[in-house]
């Protein structure tokens, strides 16, 4: 998944985001702007896990949508 695509795509992608964290906000929506590196601190708070967990989760999400396109 070439995160650069997201970030341009951000609106269009953080349904899938959202559908897969579900107790992220809004608000966290806007802070991540699909940035990886912001997504895996977000996971990390919110879900109280450690970064290594969190980048497997986002490593897992990754490999469902490697398709993705716009």
């Amino acid at each position: 998944m070439n995160w650069d695509i997201v970030e341009g795509n951000w609106e269009q992608f953080k349904g899938k985001v959202k559908g897969q964290w579900r107790s992220l906000t809004e608000e966290h929506l806007v802070v991540i702007a699909g940035k990886r590196v912001e997504l895996a601190g977000i996971i990390q708070e919110t879900y109280g896990t450690t970064r290594e967990e969190a980048e497997a989760q986002i490593r897992r999400f990754e490999d469902r949508n490697k398709d993705y396109r716009p």
